[in-house]
């Protein structure tokens, strides 16, 4: 389906689901394109960006932001193109950064609107590297993980948005590190391509062994976006006064239940008491919001002088996005997904 001024298509929050989102769990409608008024522009999306934090507002299980209403659009960053405004500072044709959602058409007043110019080099890559992903990365492993050069860097899910920025700016500032993925694909990527010291793929049967020859040092920072047999096997490696960045748990989104086994509870409080271990976890804008300029000077230097790579997965038509969340929660993505809405 293209998109086209006459209507708005929307993927609304059909159901809440239970387990792993389905076909079922969005449905696509149509509705007419708004008309702004005073002090509203219109906003044309062009891109949308699928991040795993989606999965939270679809439950409306207690968590730092509300869910998605049934029958609501459903949430998501965007990058846009001003159609019309009546917005001081904003003017027809300019490239933004916004929140959309999962739609072709809205309306802001522009509150939390960022303006990225008539003619921006790469737009949507302010969804990954010059945004939200790339702003975790930096500042869950420099204001959290603090590491020291010398120090062993373990990061999970290392070829995704977040997970590939960590790394490389870990080999900047000095650091062995060491990329948890699911492929070997994916590993041999994190290696050649990204700088990574070591890759291990968490689908070997011998991963937690792998990973510990890959750590002769011990782990001082490991960056937590995944949780579950990762972060079981990363705990007996950590060392005395380790620090773990908690920007995530993807691994345990879709679960319904705790899972089987003992209860590792005290055991895992135990390695962090005797280790002296600092988690912290963390949620990007409520916490570090005041330090955006620096990441983005900093992250601007580092892209215009080569030595940040980042990957882009692009995925053509809103109707597609449901399925293309579905496999990010999954693992299938290999770079920042996001969805081209319209073409340019």
């Amino acid at each position: 389906m293209t998109q086209i001024d006459t209507r708005n298509r929307q993927l609304v929050l059909a159901q809440r689901p239970k387990g792993t989102p389905s076909k079922d769990t969005l449905n696509l409608i149509e509705t007419e394109v708004p008309t702004p008024g005073p002090g509203q522009m219109l906003l044309q999306t062009q891109y949308l960006s699928l991040d795993p934090y989606m999965r939270g507002r679809m439950s409306d299980a207690p968590s730092y932001a509300a869910p998605v209403d049934i029958g609501g659009v459903m949430v998501g960053g965007t990058v846009a193109r001003v159609v019309a405004s009546q917005v001081k500072g904003f003017a027809e044709g300019d490239w933004v950064l916004s929140f959309n959602g999962w739609q072709d058409y809205a309306l802001s007043d522009g509150m939390g609107v960022t303006n990225l110019g008539k003619s921006p080099a790469h737009p949507s890559w302010a969804l990954g590297i010059l945004g939200m992903p790339g702003f975790t990365a930096w500042a869950g492993l420099t204001q959290i993980g603090a590491p020291k050069a010398g120090e062993t860097i373990v990061v999970a899910a290392a070829t995704g948005p977040v997970g590939a920025t960590v790394g490389q700016i870990g080999k900047l500032l000095g650091c062995r590190v060491v990329g948890v993925a699911g492929s070997a694909e994916k590993c041999a990527y994190a290696v050649k391509d990204l700088g990574f010291d070591a890759c291990i793929d968490h689908k070997a049967d011998d991963f937690a062994e792998q990973l510990a020859k890959a750590s002769p040092a011990g782990i001082d920072v490991y960056f937590e976006n995944v949780g579950g047999k990762v972060l079981d096997a990363v705990i007996p490696l950590l060392n005395a006064n380790a620090r773990i960045p908690l920007c995530g748990l993807v691994s345990q989104y879709n679960a319904t239940e705790l899972p089987a086994g003992p209860d590792r509870m005290n055991w895992l409080m135990g390695q962090i008491l005797r280790k002296k271990v600092k988690v912290q976890g963390f949620i990007i804008f409520d916490d570090f919001g005041h330090l955006y300029p620096e990441f983005a000077a900093q992250m601007g230097a580092w892209i215009e002088a080569g030595k940040i790579k980042y990957r882009e997965e692009i995925i053509d038509g809103l109707e597609n996005a449901p399925d293309a969340f579905i496999g990010l929660l999954k693992g299938d993505n290999f770079g920042k997904r996001v969805i081209r809405v319209a073409q340019a």
